[in-house]
């Protein structure tokens, strides 16, 4: 459950990103949009906050703000832990899982084989299904349906394909120290058959995980449509540890072609520029889109941490947030297209509780508080460089402390600097001034959408074509805001303050646990 008042002794609970109740969660599983609901499954260990016992947790939500926790969905046992996967609605029943009036939901996922089973020390697809909802699974009797005979081959994302070369279900999952991505097909679900590979290429400094293929319109025009392949890294993301890339190319129903692939540079940090990454911050990791999303949207969820420090962070009992819902687009930049990322529109619907507009802004070097008072809300501003060699914000602050936020005009870089953002000592990897490639917009200028929550700052910067996302941990009372300018002055030349108010408390039973 999220949403919940904050109480004294879970300060950095979020108000507007989901947690599990009192459980460890990572990665997101099993999105899908069914009869008005949005259902997020995810990677959870229901009986403890750090890693292991590998099942789907589940929770629900109608408007994409308030989320009620639901009883574990597939739980792990004796055999296998439950990885990562997806969840198809089967509407003609081609699975033969149905009763034959309500189409069931399938979902696929990995059987991640313990020492006890036959099949120990692979990984293999596996099917379970679902009457009613959503709310309860059966494991399918011929599990595994998909086995490579692999120690890797995991994380199956299915969507069905319409297209010229058929109608049929399409699987993408991934050998992850082989830095592939292997495709397959079926007609039901439970025979699949060989297609084609993609990989290696680009960023190849971790295992490859979390796979998912979509489409999106280039700049709207459904004539000029293109496909998208997004895959999650770890370690080796662009500011270390765990991150995520994506190609944008040709899917035609066999394979995929990447026209974004780049040929290996000079330096690990001009390849790494080079690269396009879903999120330049060190927190946005395994995100994957809804299935059967409302009016063709294409919403896409993270899990908002790192595995250089995921198990030490201070939360409790809870371990680790959800990113925001990102709604994501395709446009044409510089000749080449690429993804641009906004919060889902329900997140600026919200009723704030307050706001501030501020017209123009003069910046002199130095720091210059607003005391705004922030601890959850959305920050708006347009920047302009003026003489600065640095310039931005700092959010959650006291005076001195805080996290900053900024652009380095003359070196092309967008920062998030954590190093003073509270309680950074308890892992030496998280302490970090994280750093991105910008460009100015035609007239100079840089602007930010900023969403602060209480323990996460996340930053989409000119349009959301770079975005960047942390977590911060910071003293309850420090919420005031600053802007800052070094080595000359800059402009603030719109700057917008909202502040959200907790969302209502959800009260829900006890978490069961039901296979």
């Amino acid at each position: 459950m999220t949403a919940l008042s904050v109480h004294d002794d879970d300060i950095f609970r979020p108000v507007f990103h989901y947690s599990a109740k009192n459980t460890w969660l990572n990665d997101p599983n099993g999105l899908v949009h069914h009869e008005g609901i949005y259902h997020v499954y995810y990677q959870n260990n229901p009986f403890g906050s750090v890693w292991g016992n590998m099942s789907w947790g589940h929770a629900t939500s109608t408007d994409l703000l308030h989320w009620d926790e639901q009883p574990v969905a597939i739980l792990c046992d004796a055999e296998e832990d439950i990885f990562s996967g997806s969840i198809v609605i089967d509407e003609y029943n081609t699975s033969g899982l149905g009763d034959g009036q309500t189409a069931p939901l399938v979902a696929i996922y990995t059987s991640a084989y313990k020492d006890s089973s036959v099949r120990r020390g692979t990984q293999a697809q596996s099917l379970a299904w679902s009457s009613d909802g959503g709310y309860t699974w059966t494991k399918y009797q011929g599990n595994p349906v998909l086995d490579r005979n692999s120690a890797d081959f995991r994380d199956p994302k299915v969507f069905r394909y319409n297209g010229l070369s058929g109608s049929y279900w399409v699987m993408v999952a991934v050998e992850a120290n082989e830095h592939k991505v292997v495709i397959y097909s079926s007609e039901n679900l439970r025979d699949w058959h060989y297609l084609s590979s993609f990989g290696p290429a680009n960023a190849t400094g971790g295992v490859w995980e979390c796979p998912d293929l979509f489409p999106l319109p280039l700049d709207g025009d459904e004539g000029q449509t293109k496909w998208v392949l997004t895959l999650n890294l770890n370690p080796a993301g662009p500011n270390g540890g765990s991150g995520g890339q994506y190609f944008v190319g040709h899917f035609n129903g066999v394979a995929f072609t990447s026209e974004t692939t780049v040929t290996q540079g000079i330096s690990k940090r001009a390849d790494l520029d080079a690269y396009q990454w879903l999120d330049w911050g060190r927190d946005y990791y395994a995100a994957v889109s809804f299935n059967n999303a409302p009016d063709g949207r294409r919403l896409m969820v993270g899990w908002m941490n790192n595995w250089q420090y995921g198990a030490a962070i201070p939360t409790w009992p809870w371990r680790s947030p959800m990113s925001l819902v990102r709604e994501m687009s395709l446009v044409t930049d510089q000749g080449r297209p690429r993804l641009a990322q906004r919060a889902a529109d329900e997140y600026l619907a919200h009723n704030p509780e307050s706001v501030d507009t501020w017209p123009g802004l003069a910046i002199a070097e130095g720091i210059h508080h607003l005391g705004a008072g922030v601890a959850v809300g959305i920050i708006e501003v347009t920047f302009t460089p003026d003489s600065a060699e640095e310039f931005g914000l700092i959010i959650r602050g006291n005076g001195s402390d805080g996290t900053r936020i900024g652009i380095r005009p003359l070196e092309n870089r967008l920062i998030t600097d954590r190093t003073r953002s509270g309680d950074t000592e308890f892992h030496d990897a998280f302490a970090s001034v994280d750093t991105a490639p910008i460009r100015p917009a035609s007239d100079g200028s840089y602007t930010l959408t900023v969403f602060i929550d209480r323990c996460s700052v996340e930053v989409f910067a000119q349009n959301g074509q770079v975005t960047m996302t942390g977590l911060i941990f910071p003293e309850p009372d420090n919420t005031d805001i600053s802007l800052y300018s070094e080595g000359g002055s800059a402009t603030a030349s719109c700057l917008k303050v909202t502040r959200l108010a907790e969302l209502p408390a959800h009260v829900t039973e006890p978490m069961l646990l039901r296979g």
